[in-house]
């Protein structure tokens, strides 16, 4: 399959995982950062696209009380936290 239809097969999953974002949304966040696109190979923005969407797939909203609890919990006591990353005693 080329670059081209992989691009198009990207944008086509996207639009059934997230129907309420649309294509320009989608165009506009992949290549934020890009600047001038207007040389883009559908090498790269397939690259862009690819990135994007396992971001958006990695993105999972935390909705479970219990583990937006926890969450805020874990923050309130940084310090202990910081203490078990460097193995060392502040």
């Amino acid at each position: 399959m080329s670059n081209y239809n992989k691009v198009i097969q990207i944008l086509q999953d996207l639009h059934t995982a997230y129907p309420n974002y649309n294509m320009g949304r989608h165009l506009a966040t992949a290549l934020d950062g890009y600047g001038d696109i207007w040389g883009l190979t559908d090498k790269e923005l397939l690259f862009a696209l690819e990135k994007y969407k396992a971001q958006l797939e990695m993105d999972i909203p935390h909705t479970d009380d219990e583990e937006i609890k926890k969450i805020i919990k874990e923050g309130m006591d940084l310090s202990n936290i910081l203490k078990e990353e460097d193995g060392e005693d502040y």
